[in-house]
């Protein structure tokens, strides 16, 4: 592709925002860490750098080689890659002398400059930042300020480079979208042509090449990922993809033999394996979440090993890995962001198993990912299914993993799940799910003390999994769900309901 934007992270929260933002625009744009850069940057018409924690001033500061960039491509620096663009090239940035986070308006604007254009004064931003740039380069024209911030956008004399110290890819920042579709549309003449159509035509025949006559084999989830991916390969391949549903013993209530009844009814060539037994066996006594990660993804693949040996001269396995798995497993493609957690089903698989990988989903974001399913026709009801986790219901059983918790979170969690499709609150939420805590609480039933379990209720709305909110269910609904749970399920006397947001927490509580 000649049409992409390359973004250079620098360590910032908000770097995978900026690739969403610029995809919203349907522009093709990826992420790469400033420290290990394509070395060919022909594909690239434009170039953002990301905000970080960093400060330009410090020692470790990132420091990224430029010369084939700056002057050469069109450049837009955001925070901390604004300050760099200044101070390492004749401006000054210094620590500020008050906290300048959250909201801020655009209190002047320069009105000659189409980086502004559709821009009003007053227009909401959103800061989040220590230094400030005290000066700019002699060669920079101040395009806007805040009340606070003077240098808050400038523009390099006789470059496409621009430098705006707020944050135009976050929610806050009212007029971020079309800030960027200025810069990049406007300013850098890139086609918005990236779309699910042209995903799946350019995908299908990248992966037709790849593969040529080589057998795939699958693993099937059930969820939305591997169901998309599953079908993509099918369209490119046909019958040389072989699917593997794996019952892991930590699927939703009776979702082994449902999904598998309706993956063969869509024309795919699936096998069921029941592995239950082998993967309770190995998780037995572990308690440390993310030590049960990787037992899941170790037994995974050497399940998988097991069935593929039985599909003959099969060379590749396929995964429904997606941009937010990597981004949250390698710190946000190897740059220095922190790592939040690991996801079973990233990464290389041992030696002793000679298939390649094929990752047909691996650049796109969770509504990208439905936005594909949509356009190659595959049912709604897979499509709008909520996410749920590789390692199942594993990670929502807090400490040490039994048949027995296993059964009584799968109750909870069936309660709860067709509770939220029959009141209608189910397409309004991104994901729901239950946890099993490990802890007991007393209670009361009829005239008898009980010593049960509580579980906690969890749904959030999202668009993409980065970030996430509870949602505010109906008291009403809330009160039903936990009478009919402690009704009907055996071991379990109370129910909470969790409330908080991603970041600080994560959606899954492991």
């Amino acid at each position: 592709m000649q049409n992409q934007v390359l973004i250079l992270d620098f360590g910032s929260q908000y770097t995978q925002l900026i690739a969403r933002r610029v995809r919203e625009l349907n522009i093709y744009s990826e992420i790469k860490p400033y420290n290990n850069p394509p070395k060919d940057l022909s594909a690239y018409q434009a170039v953002i750098l990301s905000g970080s924690p960093y400060s330009v001033r410090a020692d470790d500061a990132p420091h990224p080689d430029l010369s084939a960039i700056k002057g050469k491509k069109p450049l837009l620096g955001i925070c901390y890659g604004a300050q760099y663009l200044a101070h390492f090239h004749g401006g000054n940035v210094a620590p500020s002398a008050t906290r300048e986070y959250g909201r801020a308006n655009l209190s002047s604007m320069a009105t000659d400059d189409i980086f502004l254009d559709g821009i009003s004064k007053g227009s909401q931003v959103w800061m989040s930042h220590s230094d400030t740039i005290k000066a700019l380069p002699d060669d920079a024209q101040l395009l806007a300020s805040t009340d606070d911030v003077e240098n808050a956008a400038f523009k390099l004399d006789g470059e496409t480079t621009y430098g705006i110290q707020f944050h135009p890819e976050v929610y806050h920042t009212t007029d971020g979208k079309k800030l960027l579709e200025n810069f990049l549309v406007k300013i850098a003449q890139l086609k918005q042509d990236w779309t699910p159509d042209a995903f799946v035509e350019t995908t299908v025949n990248e992966l037709k090449a790849k593969i040529g006559t080589d057998k795939v084999i699958l693993g099937l989830s059930g969820g939305v990922d591997s169901s998309v991916a599953a079908m993509l390969l099918h369209k490119a391949i046909g019958p040389q993809l072989h699917c593997i549903f794996v019952n892991n013993g930590l699927l939703r209530k009776n979702e082994f033999s449902s999904v598998l009844e309706q993956y063969q009814g869509m024309g795919l060539n699936v096998k069921g394996v029941d592995a239950s037994a082998r993967f309770l066996d190995a998780l037995a006594g572990e308690a440390d979440p993310e030590t049960k990660r990787k037992i899941i993804g170790r037994v995974f693949i050497e399940v998988f090993d097991d069935e593929s040996n039985k599909v003959e001269n099969a060379t590749w396995l396929a995964q429904g890995t997606i941009y937010p798995d990597r981004i949250e497993s390698v710190s946000a493609s190897g740059g220095p962001s922190a790592v939040i957690k690991s996801h079973h089903n990233v990464g290389g698989l041992p030696d002793y198993m000679k298939l390649k990988i094929v990752e047909p989903l691996q650049l796109l974001f969770k509504d990208e990912v439905r936005r594909v399913g949509r356009s190659i026709g595959m049912p709604e009801n897979i499509l709008g299914r909520h996410p749920f986790p590789g390692p199942g219901l594993g990670i929502r059983i807090l400490g040490d993993i039994t048949a027995e918790k296993v059964s009584i979170l799968q109750e909870v969690d069936a309660i709860f799940i067709e509770g939220l499709k029959k009141y209608g609150l189910y397409d309004k939420v991104w994901q729901a799910g239950a946890m099993l805590l490990p802890v007991n609480s007393v209670g009361v039933m009829g005239d008898e003390r009980t010593y049960e379990k509580c579980v906690a209720l969890r749904a959030v709305e999202s668009t993409d999994g980065m970030t996430a909110d509870w949602v505010n269910l109906p008291y009403e609904f809330l009160q039903k769900i936990s009478n009919t749970i402690i009704n009907r399920v055996k071991g379990v006397n109370r129910v909470v309901y969790d409330i908080s947001s991603k970041p600080p927490a994560t959606i899954e509580w492991e």
